[in-house]
């Protein structure tokens, strides 16, 4: 049986708008264009017909809150700006990390998810991305995984009369299905939920994406798609549709559950620059990924 809170939690995803009706639900995070100012990401995004941006640093400025075009002053330009572009701001990526034992350095971690969260309401995205993010060493797993639980359970309170969603994104120690569902189970809160890195669960988790979406999907409220490689004990990332990551199954997978958030490209040229340029592996995405949309049912 759902649970009243699961229904709700359900239901708010449900009722997330796609931003313009004559635009298919496709976004990119700004990791993969770290040298692009913002002016240069929103005209790119409208010329690429793309509904959203994910904001993960803008040029050499990972801490969104001194963005200085996102400062409180110029929120409402801001704002602005997006909706001439019929943008939205699909979530913001944030460096928190929730596995810290040591209080002094998880009280950082925490303010720092705080100061997004009212960035997040001020600018009107809905979701503020945090990591797990690692077992730490000589801490039993269910301790490990209950603390997380607890930090995350504390953030949803406070982003809940902001109209903001924390998602835990499945990146770290913390790819597989079983570990995620009890840490969202422990968190218990309806402005908790999942970003789903659909490449992390299949490449470090080794899930199949039907099988994370049927043990997850109830918590999916974001996406990450990538493609890559085998590279030695490696990956290398490459266009997508070009890999061995079954990115089209995993939208396919989204569909089949009626998921109605934005399905963003993660290139992480910023940690990895020697992969394509941005002009090049957003542009080559918003088309691959159209049609893999379309196969599935949406737009």
């Amino acid at each position: 049986m759902t649970t009243r809170r699961e229904f709700v939690g359900t239901a708010a995803a449900l009722l997330l708008p796609w931003h313009a009706a004559k635009k298919l639900p496709l976004g990119f995070s700004t990791l993969g264009c770290p040298s692009w100012p913002w002016p240069r990401i929103l005209d790119f995004a409208a010329e690429q017909q793309f509904a959203s941006v994910e904001l993960r640093g803008i040029l050499t400025n990972m801490d969104l809150t001194k963005v200085p075009e996102l400062a409180p002053e110029r929120i409402a330009e801001a704002r602005r700006q997006l909706a001439a572009h019929e943008l939205s701001v699909s979530c913001l990526g944030a460096s928190a990390q929730m596995h810290d034992m040591d209080p002094v350095k998880h009280a950082a971690q925490l303010d720092e998810a705080r100061r997004f969260i009212d960035l997040a309401h001020a600018l009107g995205a809905p979701y503020v991305r945090v990591f797990g993010n690692e077992y730490v060493a000589g801490v039993p797993r269910d301790e490990m995984l209950a603390h997380i639980g607890g930090a995350l359970h504390e953030l949803g309170d406070y982003a809940r009369g902001k109209d903001v969603t924390v998602i835990i994104e499945s990146h770290g120690d913390f790819t597989d299905s079983p570990a995620l569902f009890e840490i969202l189970q422990k968190a218990d809160s309806p402005n908790v939920a999942l970003l789903w890195d659909a490449h992390h669960t299949f490449v470090s988790g080794k899930e199949q994406p039907e099988d994370t979406v049927r043990q997850l999907g109830r918590y999916i409220r974001h996406t990450h798609l990538k493609d890559s490689v085998a590279a030695g004990t490696d990956r290398r990332y490459v266009l997508t549709g070009t890999g061995d990551v079954p990115v089209k199954r995993q939208i396919a997978a989204l569909a089949k559950i009626g998921y109605r958030g934005f399905f963003s490209f993660e290139w992480e040229k910023r940690w990895h620059p020697e992969i394509e340029e941005p002009e090049v592996a957003i542009e080559q995405y918003a088309k691959v990924a159209a049609g893999y949309l379309r196969d599935a049912g949406i737009g």
